[in-house]
């Protein structure tokens, strides 16, 4: 369960490149047939269900999943992720206190990047380190750097281990950064570059790959293959949305509403 424009979650869920490239286009063919768009992503059958566009509206629902999977006694658990801005809405205090009270089977991660859309978190409240928040219900929390993948790895596994022994939900704040603004239309004059600049030197992308040369993971020449392989994928998914079809008018209405409950609607 994730916020709104959560791509690499919901490849990372098995959502094709294909099919999310096509539904950045708004193709049939993309994941949510053309009819979601960046803002939409969703897929039952990969139990992915980002794309919710109201902030913080993904706390409550990421709870009631969890909700659902300890009513049907599954082993199942729901990962629920939020921006630091949705942190301060009211319903994560309700969807907390519902979830110790009922010892919910729910990973509340918060992915924080300092900013939000533009506005930093020491101008939203005076809690500015969000993972004692879950404190307040004595909900297991803890901050995690966001920019190592190891961090984030193992903290991930201690807290499913946790809540798959029944003990009810954990919380991690997983502190991150984006180098780029929220939006095309976002400057980012809120922050300095000498802040972006220092943040680029800790880009979990680049360390991975410096790691993975000096522990002789793999080559140079292999690591050039995967990055092929990676810009080839990129290719194929954006020819593939745009040798694909808009949806066809007819299908504004389908998987929406039903025409005869809504007989206002003219054909």
């Amino acid at each position: 369960m994730t916020a709104y424009r959560q791509h690499g979650t919901a490849l990372a869920r098995g959502v094709g490149a294909s099919e999310a490239m096509a539904e950045l286009f708004g193709k049939k063919t993309g994941v949510v047939k053309g009819k979601g768009g960046s803002m939409h992503f969703f897929d039952a059958s990969k139990r992915y269900f980002g794309g919710n566009g109201i902030v913080g509206a993904q706390i409550p629902i990421g709870t009631g999943i969890a909700f659902a999977e300890k009513y049907k006694e599954t082993d199942n658990l729901c990962v629920t992720m939020f921006g630091d801005g949705a942190a301060r809405q009211g319903s994560l205090h309700e969807s907390f206190n519902m979830a110790m009270t009922w010892q919910l089977p729910v990973l509340y991660i918060c992915e924080n990047n300092g900013y939000a859309m533009g506005t930093s978190v020491k101008r939203t409240s005076n809690v500015t380190e969000i993972y004692k928040l879950g404190e307040a219900y004595d909900m297991p929390s803890e901050p995690i750097d966001g920019m190592s993948p190891e961090s984030v790895h193992e903290a991930v596994k201690k807290a499913v281990e946790h809540i798959r022994a029944g003990k009810g939900p954990y919380f991690l704040e997983i502190r991150t950064y984006r180098y780029k603004g929220h939006s095309v239309s976002d400057p980012a004059k809120y922050r300095t570059k000498e802040e972006v600049e220092e943040y680029k030197q800790k880009d979990p992308v680049k360390i991975t790959e410096k790691r993975i040369l000096e522990n002789n993971i793999a080559s140079e020449e292999e690591v050039k293959e995967i990055q092929g392989k990676i810009k080839n994928e990129i290719q194929e998914a954006l020819d593939f949305a745009e040798a694909s079809d808009y949806p066809d008018p007819s299908e504004l209405y389908s998987d929406n509403y039903l025409q005869e409950d809504y007989p206002f609607i003219k054909d």
